[in-house]
């Protein structure tokens, strides 16, 4: 696969709790010469960011993040706020704890509250794959596809593992065709992030492939 390809599926990320402003300004700086889908940073860096990118690069933030257990109110705020501050996609989290309860209403009313404050900007939705069996993976599917969600997500890359093949594959098989899959967590290599892309996922998650092609190539772009 073309590495440009690749590139325009990544969203450049950095979430880490203690990055700095000029770390932030490094992951936008890459995300903009190499043409990512986004960069991914934590909400308090948002309008700096917007700021600082004007309207060259779109920001992801994320919401609930990265436990997911936070009220609907406050992931609702928390969207709200990122839209306001110039985030152009949120990530959120599920409450994982209603999904071990089987509280399927709640956890499908959240999604479509956190999507409406989203005020039109694309929504992904993080379900933590490795704390999940195989039917709540199906059944998040099918809650994500309800929704009217645009991607679903393996993964915060703050548990257990992030994406695996497997994962990607069974998400991509159960959700609707019009909504997409984000692989994220753990891709460390071009071959990952083009075998996650060729299994479905039209978004990946990821710090590690733009620095691999910098090392890799840096007559691009």
């Amino acid at each position: 696969m073309d590495i440009q390809e690749i590139l325009s599926r990544v969203d450049h990320t950095l979430l880490s709790p203690a990055a700095t402003w000029e770390e932030i300004r490094a992951v936008l700086d890459d995300a903009i010469r190499y043409r990512a889908a986004s960069a991914c940073i934590p909400p308090s860096y948002v309008s700096r960011a917007r700021a600082y990118a004007g309207g060259g690069l779109t920001i992801c933030t994320v919401v609930g993040f990265p436990n997911g257990s936070s009220t609907t109110a406050v992931k609702v705020f928390e969207t709200a706020d990122a839209v306001k501050n110039g985030a152009g996609e949120i990530d959120m989290v599920v409450n994982l704890g209603w999904v071990k309860d089987g509280l399927w209403d709640e956890v499908l009313a959240e999604i479509r509250a956190v999507k409406a404050a989203c005020g039109g900007h694309i929504l992904k939705v993080i379900i933590e794959t490795c704390l999940l069996t195989g039917d709540e993976k199906i059944k998040l599917c099918q809650l994500v596809s309800l929704s009217g969600a645009d991607f679903i997500k393996t993964s915060t890359g703050f548990s257990a593992h992030g994406a695996t093949p497997e994962d990607v594959a069974l998400l991509r098989a159960h959700v609707s065709p019009d909504v997409g899959v984000k692989a994220a967590g753990g891709i460390s290599s071009l071959e990952d992030a083009a075998s996650y892309l060729a299994l479905g996922a039209s978004r990946l998650g990821t710090s590690r492939v733009i620095k691999l092609v910098k090392d890799l190539r840096p007559d691009l772009p």
